[in-house]
């Protein structure tokens, strides 16, 4: 049975990596890109657990809190970015 919601769970996590991509393309503003960007990452990282969960492997719970960690830096160098335009001072 966890092997249906883990796989109904990716199918509607890719699903949402769409959506996010096709915002990214088309967002009107930069800052609707940069969350689709942002939004993109939190998802990805949802579906590498989901493949560790799956898989019943810890190896990919490491290589998602990577990911997290440069997606949290990149978040914030962007938000500097657009704040001061220009990220190291």
């Amino acid at each position: 049975m966890l092997d249906y919601t883990v796989m109904l769970v990716a199918v509607m996590l890719c699903i949402s990596l769409v959506l996010n991509l096709w915002r990214l393309i088309i967002g009107p503003h930069i800052v609707d890109r940069i969350l689709a960007l942002d939004t993109m990452y939190i998802n990805s990282i949802a579906l590498i657990l989901l493949y560790g969960i799956f898989n019943q492997t810890p190896l990919y719970f490491e290589a998602a809190l990577l990911i997290a960690m440069l997606g949290f830096v990149s978040s914030v160098a962007f938000g500097k970015y657009l704040l001061r335009g220009d990220i190291i001072e």
